[in-house]
């Protein structure tokens, strides 16, 4: 590595997307070794020790050889694309047929290693991404226990905010945005089903993209709700997160929802990096529902975040409401519980024998034996699923499934945006996405700005089915206009 080029330069690794990284290692200046030997510094020095982060449960022992290999090729054959030799973490609920196992943070799979790689960590690593290990999330993606603390699993422990441990870390995607934003890898994958890329991101002043149920294959992915679940990606900009989308997306016969992208999916979201795509943008607000009920710390940035578009040339809309759910009194979670049991129990019923659980009511049983570790929030959530008959037969199931799409998308976002002519709506942090979370629509968060006692927060655009090239613009230009995002202080 020629002297011109400082790694060890935090200032760099701080500014630098993967386009600069990539330029780096083009030029001879970077390798992938180098930068995921960083990223392991990074790791040693704050998991464990250091601000006890406890974001990453499992490093990949074969990372440093892979990123050797995938030097030696680009030396070789030139580089495979924008994420040849790019240090990602994954989840853990996010299967990889390697050393590394796959428990979405539970102790009853904490012997589990799965037989094949889910399909999109096939995907990255076709593209040459480095699977540098698996992150800490709230135990079944926080559907055990409604007293479950975010970032809490049996198995991993309590994931903290570098930000700060006062500060709440964000769930169920904990691990993946608290390691970001300490420089554990370059990218990150975390999943969704209501609000776990997009809290977690926001509390931990990194960008989350929570993509259009069917945008990304969730074959190999342990489940929580298929009519909501989806997986996407973390990042410290726009710019890399918009990268990580891209490489991730594409139909897959495993999910059959994936072929609803077909001709509307993109596999390059950086040709919608426009600084510019405020101007002229129309934004939907509901103040009275979603800001005026905030801290005033975090009102005044979302406050401060209106005025800037306005700035930049966008239009507020004053929104009386959003969607009728809002006012629901019959709002519930049906569709989670009842599909919860159906879904976990065909994932767990394909595991291998020598594994303790292969039901709910396994997991259920486990934990009951195993109290004192796995069960420090209890699993009230757990209990209720397995209530359910597990075959979505229930009146209850059917007309909560059918009145969320209807209060959601027809009589939600859809007649609100198409009414407005919106280019996307706009949230504090994660309030508000359980309404696109049950039309499966997308959205992105982005850093910003901080309260007055250093708490980060998330200025979240949401939008329409597959309107993910909108949302990248839109976020891109505000973060463009206002740089917010800034590393966390280490300290020792």
């Amino acid at each position: 590595m020629r002297e011109s080029f400082k790694l060890r330069n935090e200032d760099w690794l701080e500014r630098a997307t993967i386009f600069d990284i990539q330029k780096a290692m083009n030029n001879g200046d970077l390798t992938s070794l180098q930068l995921v030997s960083r990223c392991l510094e990074y790791i040693a020095k704050q998991n464990h020790a250091g601000m006890n982060i406890n974001a990453v449960l499992e490093v990949n022992p074969d990372a440093l050889q892979i990123a050797e290999t995938l030097d030696a090729e680009r030396k070789l054959r030139g580089m495979r694309g924008l994420l040849h030799g790019i240090p990602v973490l994954l989840k853990d609920n996010v299967e990889t047929a390697d050393r590394m196992h796959t428990s979405a943070g539970s102790l009853t799979l904490a012997d589990h290693y799965a037989s094949e790689d889910a399909t999109i960590v096939h995907k990255l690593r076709e593209a040459g991404a480095v699977i540098i290990g698996k992150t800490n999330m709230t135990e079944w993606a926080n559907f055990m226990s409604m007293k479950m603390e975010n970032g809490y699993s049996s198995r991993g422990g309590q994931v903290l905010n570098p930000y700060g441990s006062q500060f709440d870390v964000g769930g169920s995607s904990s691990g993946s945005a608290a390691a970001i934003a300490a420089h554990f890898a370059t990218l990150a994958v975390g999943t969704e089903t209501s609000g776990s890329i997009l809290s977690p991101a926001s509390q931990n002043n990194v960008v989350g993209i929570k993509p259009t149920v069917g945008l990304v294959s969730r074959a190999g992915i342990i489940p929580l709700a298929h009519s909501q679940d989806t997986a996407g990606p973390i990042a410290r900009t726009v710019t890399d997160a918009a990268i990580l989308l891209g490489a991730m997306t594409g139909q897959d016969d495993k999910d059959m929802i994936t072929h609803t992208s077909r001709e509307r999916s993109f596999q390059d979201f950086t040709t919608y990096l426009n600084p510019y795509a405020l101007h002229g943008a129309r934004i939907g607000v509901c103040r009275t529902l979603y800001l005026n009920g905030l801290p005033d710390g975090q009102r005044a940035v979302m406050e401060k975040a209106i005025e800037d578009m306005k700035e930049a040339g966008a239009t507020i809309i004053e929104l009386e409401s959003i969607s009728p759910m809002e006012m629901d009194t019959k709002w519930d979670y049906n569709v989670l519980l009842y599909e919860f049991k159906s879904d976990l129990n065909a994932y767990l019923k394909k595991l291998h024998p020598s594994l303790p659980v292969h039901s709910l009511a396994d997991v259920i049983q486990f934990n009951e034996e195993h109290e004192d570790k796995a069960l420090k929030y209890g699993q009230d959530i757990l209990i209720q699923a397995e209530e359910t008959s597990g075959t979505m037969t229930e009146p209850a199931y059917i007309e909560s499934r059918l009145r969320d799409l209807q209060l959601s998308r027809t009589r939600g976002i859809d007649v609100v945006m198409e009414e407005h002519q919106l280019s996307a709506l706009l949230f504090p942090n994660s309030n508000g996405a359980g309404i696109p979370a049950k039309a499966g629509y997308p959205s992105i968060t982005v850093p910003g700005g901080f309260t007055p006692e250093g708490e980060p927060v998330g200025v979240t655009f949401t939008g329409q089915a597959y309107k993910e090239s909108t949302l990248v613009s839109l976020g891109y230009a505000y973060e463009q206009l206002t740089k917010h995002r800034k590393p966390p202080e280490f300290k020792g």
